[in-house]
């Protein structure tokens, strides 16, 4: 097979540094630098997202020298994060992200809190001064681990060598064991410079005395769990993220055969569950299914596993607890059991084996589930489903934004995709008419809800994913954000497909003022925007304009088409449409405005 230009340079580049040199170090001899380089080797890291500056240029140095690890230089530090972090999504592994001191951990912090929201295993090194200038106000000095020791699960500042092999050990272990979330690793420059006296040798194992997750889930609150469950009239499966994070899709989907009983999944949740399977509602929450949230609102038994009952989920908690259930709640935090809503039997545990503990027990127990009640059940689900509360009007003049995503469906469902998201309307629709039946295919940022995630998730999934198409869903507000990063696409040669969903506004801002604000769009109209054709273009990458119904169809074929080219699709979209259903904020969950016709 014939090697792209840019493959002939890397390999011409890698092949010159692999040449023996005399004065190689040994590894008696490895400076921290190189240190680091061989932790993550032993970790088994493949890629590699960041940016140089001063403090780490020691680093860049030690990885010059090896060719193991693929380094990709993004335009942004909050873009190396983000690349990193899509990675971690989609593939499960720890995502790892490097950035320099001072700014380059400041311009790292909105990817990290993105990260540490969504529970995501990722290990950020960042540069800092000389130990003995710190505090001393030095050049690009800030205060890494007190800046982010809100939004990580742990952070180290490493102040030896000798500690740094044991250090990266224990940062892998805590960023994806337990509920998984970032660590950052603060390396002063005279650390990554400093030689170890002695061999260099990584931990094999570590033990720490504070940190011992459980995964077994008490198997007496199982019991209780079954009992319940077997005895409810209106029972109600409600799943997050963290059956996705556990890898426990599979469990999920036997257990819900298994006993015949409805399903949701949360945004973060999606494709757990086959959104084919008849037992699936739809996502439920503020931008969820009729079906899924009055099922919520009305159930007797409530099953939630790797959830955490959030404002958008519930809505307002006073309303949620108005109807009297019974609450089964399994999660690895326990500090998430309880939090917003009071739990009758809380389960901590892995979710994997927690279902599996479940399943066993179902099929043990004598008792089975009152089939009549059950199916009474589901005549009262159905009857909600016959709202469908997702239709919309298709029209001839102008696209209409969920059609653009049912198209987009229809035409990759059977193939093997993976769909990002920006934050906003666009990102609603893409959850609620991309109909994901596998885990790990939605990639998307649900609790900090960040602009700007779409291009670098897509750009991480792409290098790990390089036979998978890869769309970002986004708007031409979201976009603007890491726009840059086309450029990174480029020099790696990491084709996504780009869909904006191009409204002019800042949608989902304008909606809340259209419902909430009296109508006054108090600057969220976007004007003077680029032409975003022609930009796709400076940057190397094919740009289509998209302005009739009748042509989005083919545009997303020719998008297709063109496999081994970054696509941009400026698809310009109906600017008056609304995300429906909708809860408003201090709503109830069953509260729901269905269309324009409530107002």
């Amino acid at each position: 097979m014939d090697m792209s230009s840019a493959e002939v340079k890397r390999a011409a580049a890698l092949e010159s540094r692999a040449q023996p040199n005399s004065s190689s170090p040994q590894a008696s001899e490895l400076n921290g630098s190189e240190i680091l380089v061989r932790c993550l080797q032993a970790e088994g890291v493949k890629y590699l997202w960041g940016y140089p500056g001063g403090a780490v240029l020691y680093i860049y140095d030690a990885l010059y020298k090896q060719d193991s690890i693929q380094h990709v230089l993004v335009r942004h530090e909050q873009a190396a994060v983000h690349a990193a972090d899509g990675y971690a999504r989609a593939t499960g592994d720890v995502g790892v992200a490097l950035v320099t001191s001072g700014p380059g951990v400041t311009n790292a912090v909105t990817g990290i809190a993105t990260a540490y929201m969504d529970s995501i295993p990722m290990v950020i090194v960042t540069g800092q001064v000389p130990t003995p200038a710190i505090g001393l106000d030095a050049f690009q000095e800030c205060d890494t681990v007190g800046i982010t020791r809100p939004i990580v699960k742990h952070n180290f500042l490493v102040k030896d060598v000798r500690d740094l092999a044991l250090t990266m050990k224990k940062a892998f272990h805590i960023a994806r064991t337990g509920r998984p979330g970032p660590v950052v690793v603060d390396i002063p420059k005279d650390i990554s410079m400093t030689k170890l006296a002695g061999s260099f040798e990584y931990p094999k194992q570590v033990e720490m005395r504070s940190y011992n997750p459980v995964r077994k889930g008490h198997s007496g609150q199982i019991r209780k769990a079954v009992q319940l469950l077997l005895q409810a009239k209106r029972p109600y499966i409600y799943t997050g993220g963290g059956v996705i994070l556990g890898e426990a899709s599979a469990e999920l989907r036997e257990l819900t055969q298994l006993l015949g009983y409805p399903v949701t999944n949360t945004l973060m949740g999606l494709g757990a569950t086959p959104s084919s399977d008849p037992q699936f509602l739809g996502m439920l929450g503020m931008h969820g299914t009729y079906e899924a949230n009055m099922t919520m609102q009305h159930c007797d038994v409530l099953l939630a596993v790797g959830a955490r009952f959030d404002d958008r989920v519930i809505g307002n908690p006073r309303h949620f607890a108005q109807v009297e259930r019974k609450i089964i709640h399994v999660d690895i935090d326990p500090s998430s059991i309880s939090k917003r809503v009071r739990v009758d039997i809380p389960i901590v545990g892995d979710v994997k084996d927690v279902l599996q503990e479940l399943i066993h027990q179902i099929r043990e127990a004598q008792a089975k589930p009152d089939s009549a009640a059950i199916n009474a059940w589901w005549s009262q689900i159905n009857e909600w489903r016959r709202r469908d509360c997702l239709a919309f009007k298709p029209s001839s003049e102008l696209i209409k934004p969920q059609m653009v995503i049912d198209t987009l469906w229809k035409l990759t469902k059977d193939g093997d995709t993976y769909i990002t998201s920006d934050v906003g309307q666009h990102q609603m629709w893409a959850a609620q008419y991309y109909r994901f039946d596998e885990p790990r295919r939605w990639i998307n940022s649900g609790g900090l809800g960040t602009m700007g995630v779409g291009l670098p998730y897509a750009m991480g999934i792409k290098l790990a994913k390089p036979e998978s198409d890869v769309f970002c869903i986004t708007g031409e507000g979201s976009i603007q954000m890491c726009i840059q990063e086309l450029s990174t696409c480029k020099q790696y040669e990491t084709p996504v497909k780009v869909i904006s969903l191009n409204n002019r506004y800042l949608g989902m801002v304008r909606q809340w003022q259209e419902l909430d604000y009296g109508k006054r769009y108090s600057h969220s109209y976007m004007e003077a925007l680029p032409d975003f054709v022609k930009l796709a273009e400076a940057y190397g990458h094919v740009g289509l304009l998209v302005e009739k119904p009748g042509d989005v169809e083919g545009a997303l074929k020719e998008a297709i088409r063109l496999k081994d080219r970054t696509v941009f699709l400026d698809i310009r979209t109906d600017p008056t449409e609304n995300v429906w259903p909708m809860v408003q904020a201090g709503k109830g969950i069953s509260e729901m405005l269905l269309g324009s016709e409530d107002l």
